[in-house]
C-alpha cells in the first residue's frame, strides 16, 4: 500500500516550488530593470541575454491568448496535483519533479496575470529565448516522463510485494 504523505509535510515539494518561483521572479526582474525589451547582452554570440515578451507558449504558438494559457496552466496545476495525489508519495524523484513543474508554471502564470506575458530572457542560438520558470517545467516533465515509463512498474511491484507480506500502510 502507498504511505500516506501530505503536501504540506513534503520537504522536497515545499521547497522546490518557492525556490523556482523566487528564483525565476528575481531573474525576471533584474532583466526587465536593467535592460530594455529586444536588447541582448553580449549584442551577438552564441549564448546571451536578451529580454523579451512572450504572450504564446512555447515556439511562440497561441500568441495572444492570455486568458486560455492562464486557464490551460491551471488545469495543468491540476493534472499535477491529481499526480502526486495519485503516484508521487513515495518516489522523492516524482515529488521534486512536480515541484519543479508546479514552481516554473507559477512564476509564468503570474507573468501572465501581471503583464500580459512572459518575460524571456535566455538566449542560445536558434532556440526559442526561455526563462527559468521555462527550464524546470521541461526539466520537471523529463523526469516525470523518465520516472513514469521507467521506474513505476519496479514501485508498484514494491507495493504488490508489501501488500502480500501483510506489512501495514505507513502513516
Amino acid at each position: 500500500m502507498r504511505s500516506k504523505l501530505s503536501w504540506y509535510r513534503d520537504w522536497i515539494l515545499l521547497s522546490t516550488i518557492p525556490t523556482v518561483f523566487i528564483l525565476d521572479q528575481i531573474t525576471k526582474l533584474l532583466v526587465k530593470s536593467n535592460f530594455y525589451l529586444g536588447q541582448s547582452w553580449p549584442a551577438e554570440g552564441f549564448l546571451r541575454l536578451t529580454y523579451v515578451t512572450n504572450t504564446g507558449t512555447a515556439f511562440g504558438l497561441l500568441r495572444h491568448q492570455t486568458t486560455f494559457l492562464i486557464f490551460a496552466s491551471l488545469v495543468a496545476v491540476g493534472f499535477l496535483v491529481y499526480i502526486y495525489r495519485a503516484k508521487a508519495v513515495n518516489m522523492p524523484i516524482l515529488r521534486l519533479s512536480i515541484g519543479l513543474q508546479l514552481g516554473g508554471a507559477s512564476g509564468n502564470i503570474l507573468d501572465r496575470i501581471v503583464y500580459g506575458s512572459v518575460i524571456d530572457f535566455f538566449d542560445v542560438g536558434w532556440w526559442p529565448v526561455f526563462n527559468i520558470a521555462d527550464s524546470s517545467i521541461v526539466v520537471g516533465m523529463v523526469i516525470m516522463i523518465t520516472t513514469l515509463l521507467f521506474f513505476e512498474e519496479k514501485s508498484s511491484s514494491h507495493e504488490r510485494q508489501a501488500e502480500s507480506n501483510g506489512e501495514p500502510d505507513v502513516i
